[in-house]
């Protein structure tokens, strides 16, 4: 029945909303305080104990996750105001708004849930990245249900989210009785003035907190950087904030492209950075490379390895023995010590590694539907007569791989589907030594044929879900360091496998990561291990040495070319590290762009154009100031990323003119 609000039930109604409003930062307080616990972050000696310090982070948290309640809050406050004016109560009002409550704070307790396995392996808030995960819901969720570390996250969201409900179903209960049994004011009229005052005035408050802050820009994730430690910086930033303001980012004109600098000006400066003329027809870029010394026509067989990053090894500092093989096979290589992955996640490091295009922030360059088509490595050599061969653990629709990789070069694609269904562990499919098995005789038959092969083989076991069979014995006590242990092994076997077979005597084998992972403690907003690679080439007539030359993934494919003594038009941003040499090294890690030398780490948020600079010394950072080199650092980055992104979207990403394979 319908009952008169009263100005008294007005404010019964506003408590019960406040009332939910403040459980919900409650929660998100809670959320944040696991996300602190669960890091274990060793920090540095000088804020270790500075408490006040470290609870700024909180305090600005708190400031964040208000923006979020505040545009949750917005609708129901307008329902129970307008209702309030028009003197109009019942049960149902507080009943849906408890259910509109529950609803929208389980999604965003599910979120910071999320972000605290996602934190710990990516030192970053989520954001959206992981909606390119959601095109593979049976991978991702065998991903997450696969990993028992990922089990208390989920409980603790779970739990949250029951605990919230309770909570928010008796408050509605409790002030609804309440707003029932208010006695009604001496002067209706006032209070309907009181009302619509009130309720205009909490209206305003509520955009006024979505909004954040006073000036000319609403809130930004930069409001969460405070001082100079990098994870008190991101520890205040809402999840469900980063997430949405990411995917809004994402989709605004502006930022579909990356806009660092004039298009003209910096394909100007790759030109002159690494010595482009252009080529009419290609790209402004584009070379033809004379070879110094006849073909070889070996064999080339890639290790792309996940998560692998260079910080794991101890020729790399790493206190305990994880990687004996990779270590090694470092002192036996041709062996690169400055070298870096393109991005932080695969789809980055095989795109760079194969085709020698930067990775350009969160975006997966290989998806599409339209196929997009690049000349690199893979379609040089099938123009020299190679068979190429990518193997990788799990389904070959995974980041459209099959289509991207047959479009791209590649003849032959091993995957989950030729598999036995009993060795699928996981969603990411069979575990490493399994895809090296079956790699072999694959090989064997094809050396066989006489023709040159090139061969990629992906593994995946170094990324959550870890699956350590039980027929390998780690001595380590962690699971992420078993499983390093268990990666090294798998290689080691196949290695000396391979080595027994008559065609490695021509064959060169590469080992790189994909990208690297968290290693220790992070000591910056992009920490070193994360784009930190190891790059070993082995082959019996390759003299051992160690490249102290720094280098990435684009660079890949020019040094193999230059060993194989291949000839070729090359219209990518790679050079030769064996003849050519960089002064920095650039790469991007989802919302930033890092740009390092022996000595320096430049970064810079396209977001927020926020610019940190840092000294460097081993794995020690040092803020520092603006100075010549920190500039020059930043338009050599800049002018790189903003030339490949030209010539993707002028489609000159080709080594021929379009329709012409010559």
């Amino acid at each position: 029945m319908m009952k008169r609000l009263f100005a008294g039930r007005f404010i019964r109604s506003i408590g019960y909303l406040l009332s939910v409003h403040l459980v919900a930062l409650l929660f998100f307080f809670g959320l944040r305080v696991a996300l602190f616990i669960a890091t274990d972050y060793d920090f540095p000696k000088e804020i270790s104990e500075d408490y006040a310090l470290q609870s700024v982070a909180f305090l600005r948290g708190l400031w964040f996750d208000n923006v979020i309640a505040c545009y949750i809050l917005l609708l129901p406050l307008a329902v129970f105001w307008i209702a309030g004016w028009f003197g109009y109560t019942a049960r149902w009002l507080y009943r849906s708004s408890a259910l509109f409550f529950i609803f929208f704070y389980s999604l965003c307790f599910i979120i910071s849930a999320a972000n605290i396995p996602y934190f710990a392996y990516f030192f970053k808030p989520i954001n959206s990245s992981i909606f390119n995960w959601f095109d593979y819901a049976g991978t991702t969720a065998g991903m997450v249900f696969g990993e028992t570390s990922y089990y208390l996250p989920i409980a603790l969201g779970l739990t949250a989210i029951a605990a919230f409900a309770y909570i928010t179903l008796r408050l509605s209960r409790t002030f609804f009785l309440l707003s029932r049994n208010a006695a009604p004011p001496a002067n209706r009229w006032k209070a309907a003035a009181f009302t619509f005052v009130a309720g205009a005035a909490l209206i305003g408050l509520c955009f006024f907190g979505i909004r954040g802050r006073r000036g000319y820009n609403p809130i930004k994730v930069s409001q969460a950087y405070y001082c100079n430690d990098a994870f008190l910086n991101q520890l205040g930033i809402n999840p469900v904030f980063n997430l949405m303001t990411s995917a809004i980012d994402d989709n605004r004109k502006e930022n579909r492209l990356l806009h660092l600098m004039a298009e003209d000006e910096a394909i100007a400066r790759v030109q002159t950075l690494l010595g482009r003329k252009g080529m009419d027809g290609i790209s402004p870029i584009a070379r033809r490379v004379e070879a110094d010394s006849l073909p070889t026509r070996r064999n080339v067989v890639v290790i792309l390895m996940e998560s692998m990053s260079a910080h794991l090894m101890q020729t790399f500092g790493h206190e305990t023995s994880l990687t004996p093989f990779l270590d090694s096979l470092w002192q036996q290589s041709l062996s690169f010590s400055h070298f870096y992955s393109s991005g932080i996640h695969t789809n980055h490091g095989m795109y760079s590694s194969l085709y020698s295009f930067p990775a350009m922030m969160k975006r997966n360059a290989m998806k599409g539907s339209v196929i997009p088509v690049y000349s690199g490595l893979p379609t040089v050599l099938k123009e020299n007569g190679y068979h190429n061969m990518f193997f990788m653990t799990h389904e070959s629709q995974y980041d459209n791989m099959n289509a991207f990789f047959r479009t791209n070069g590649f003849d032959d694609i091993y995957s989950q589907e030729n598999y036995p269904a009993d060795k699928v562990v996981n969603g990411f499919g069979v575990q490493d030594d399994f895809l090296f098995q079956y790699a072999l005789p694959v090989l064997d038959r094809q050396a066989q044929s006489g023709q040159p092969f090139f061969s990629v083989l992906l593994t995946i076991s170094n990324h959550p879900p870890y699956i350590i069979p039980p027929y390998f014995h780690p001595r380590s006590r962690t699971t992420e360091e078993q499983i390093v242990e268990y990666a090294d092994w798998s290689i080691r076997n196949f290695m000396t496998e391979a080595l027994k077979r008559p065609w490695a005597d021509n064959t060169l084998f590469v080992l790189l990561g994909d990208h690297g992972k968290l290693v220790g403690t992070p000591e910056c907003e992009s920490p070193q291990s994360y784009n930190h690679i190891p790059l070993m080439i082995y082959g019996r007539d390759i003299a051992p040495r160690i490249v102290d030359a720094y280098g990435g993934q684009v660079d890949l494919a020019p040094t193999l070319l230059g060993l194989l003594g291949i000839g070729y038009v090359q219209n990518d941003f790679g050079v030769d590290l064996l003849k050519e040499k960089r002064p920095y090294m650039y790469f991007t890690a989802d919302n930033l762009i890092g740009v390092r030398d022996s000595s320096r780490l430049f970064l810079y948020f396209p977001d927020t154009q926020q610019e940190i600079r840092y000294r460097t010394e081993g794995m020690t950072v040092q803020t520092a100031e603006d100075d010549p080199v920190f500039r020059d650092m930043k338009q050599y980055g800049f002018a790189m990323l903003q030339c490949a992104e030209v010539l993707v979207q002028r489609q000159q990403t080709l080594n021929h003119p379009h329709g012409d394979k010559r």
